[in-house]
């Protein structure tokens, strides 16, 4: 889970195009031969060389329409704009690029594959009524995998996510073999997934990207397949939850990933899985969903998994969202540099960029689809104010609530299975939400294991930590490994 201050203004104002600082925006038909019709996002830096690589501000966006190679957009004050408008940019030197989004393969717009973008320019701003040319002749080429004596790509054609998305989609990780792969050929190995929150894509392990290419490390003494899940897609992470917006991933990895696996690799038909964080979150809603397909599953330190908390937001009955991140609450006005001058403004970052990042990502998983193709907010960016039509279909995705309504069904094949851990000084209060779950479970007698452990949600994962969740993943294969034993 990745938290975001949202710096909320007033009502929106048009200043005279007339005084506006400009951008001339066009791509050359060598990358794109057109015509296009999305987002173009304009992103301003006085830090980064390559603004488009980091989500931050200034920033800005337009919405077009059959835009041939070599015509101008315009960025005036009348772009979408974050945290101010064009012309009242603190005077200064900036690194400027543009990005056309096709959204086609990626989440972070800046880096999606065949995205047509300019190298970085450096422009100084001195006065409101400057223009400048920007010509993007660059396209972001599609990220290879590079497999290395124990790491390999598995990347699984999903027809489900096809049909869905009307584009190529595919379930994508990394595979670690234990060095016994290859010493003792004839032997089958119980998988070990992985999933990181958000943000965390499964490209890392590749030898171009990593010097992390060894042999995976054994549970314990148990060598296993390790497989590292890849958490991105394109509204953000996709939690692996069949949703209205990014579609039936669950059943994708159910149903197409996991037989493939299987088909490709000797495994011995045991799954455990573990994630922190979103990644968490994913763990405790396959276990839900498909329990039949672990032996068990160690959810650290989940997104919400009871809605009456929601951080600090009970979703049921409160009307406004009500968060603090590290002591700041989110809705207020957090200080920007006194230089920045705002005027009535109604955007947050998000609003900007529109797609990949984390209060989206939520809206993606677990709200309904809006008439603009992108998921209805469950949260007013402006006024905080909670929409209770999208909360309807929020609610399916309280895994509290799914379990207890699901029990009698589940009982059998979930029980025991499922550990859930958390820091109680967790950063967006997870642990209260993991509280309310273990209560609810101890009403219903569920044999599932809560811990709580000293730290934030970046420093719970101590040596301590990582040992015990192991430890329980250990004890509930080598259960299995003695019910199966021919």
């Amino acid at each position: 889970m990745k938290y975001y201050i949202l710096i909320i203004c007033s009502f929106f104002i048009v200043t005279s195009h007339a005084g506006a600082q400009r951008f001339y925006v066009s791509y050359k038909p060598s990358v794109y031969k057109g015509p296009f019709t999305g987002n173009v996002i304009l992103y301003v830096s006085n830090k980064n060389e390559n603004p488009k690589d980091k989500t931050g501000w200034p920033c800005f966006r337009m919405k077009v329409s059959n835009i041939m190679p070599n015509q101008q957009i315009v960025f005036t004050d009348s772009a979408l704009s974050y945290p101010t408008i064009l012309s009242r940019v603190p005077r200064g030197n900036y690194y400027v690029q543009a990005v056309w989004d096709l959204n086609i393969d990626g989440r972070v717009i800046g880096e999606s594959t065949g995205n047509m973008y300019n190298m970085p320019r450096k422009v100084t701003f001195n006065t409101p009524k400057e223009g400048f040319a920007l010509v993007c002749d660059q396209v972001v080429k599609a990220p290879i995998f590079e497999d290395s004596k124990y790491v390999k790509e598995i990347k699984v054609s999903s027809k489900l996510l096809t049909w869905f998305n009307h584009k190529p989609e595919y379930i994508r990780g990394a595979v670690i073999l234990p060095a016994q792969y290859y010493t003792e050929p004839k032997r089958r190995f119980p998988v070990y997934f992985m999933i990181g929150g958000f943000g965390g894509g499964y490209i890392h392990y590749s030898r171009s990207e990593s010097s992390d290419t060894l042999a995976s490390n054994p549970l314990d003494t148990v060598a296993c397949i390790k497989v590292y899940l890849d958490g991105d897609c394109s509204l953000g992470h996709s939690t692996y939850a069949n949703s209205d917006n990014n579609g039936p991933v669950g059943d994708a990895f159910a149903y197409e990933f996991i037989p493939q696996l299987d088909q490709r690799f000797r495994t011995n038909g045991a799954r455990v899985i573990r994630g922190h964080s979103s990644g968490g979150w994913t763990v405790v809603y396959l276990l839900t969903h498909y329990p039949k397909l672990f032996v068990a599953g160690n959810a650290s330190a989940p997104d919400p998994v009871d809605f009456h908390r929601f951080t600090l937001t009970n979703l049921y009955t409160d009307n406004k969202r009500v968060e603090y991140v590290d002591g700041l609450t989110i809705g207020s006005n957090p200080d920007l540099p006194a230089s920045y001058d705002r005027p009535n403004i109604v955007h947050s970052i998000e609003d900007i960029i529109y797609r990949g990042e984390q209060n989206v990502s939520f809206d993606a998983v677990f709200g309904p689809k809006g008439g603009d193709g992108l998921p209805k907010s469950l949260f007013n960016s402006a006024t905080g104010e909670l929409n209770r039509d999208v909360f309807e279909h929020w609610k399916r995705y309280d895994l509290t609530q799914y379990i207890i309504k699901h029990w009698p069904a589940l009982k059998k094949d979930l029980d025991g299975k499922l550990r859930v851990s958390v820091g109680n000084e967790d950063n967006a209060y997870l642990n209260f939400s993991v509280k309310l779950m273990e209560n609810e479970m101890k009403k219903l007698d569920a044999n599932i294991e809560f811990a709580y452990y000293p730290g934030t949600h970046f420093t719970v994962a101590t040596p301590e930590y990582k040992k015990a969740q192991d430890a329980f993943l250990l004890k509930k294969y080598l259960e299995w490994q003695g019910r199966n034993k021919k």
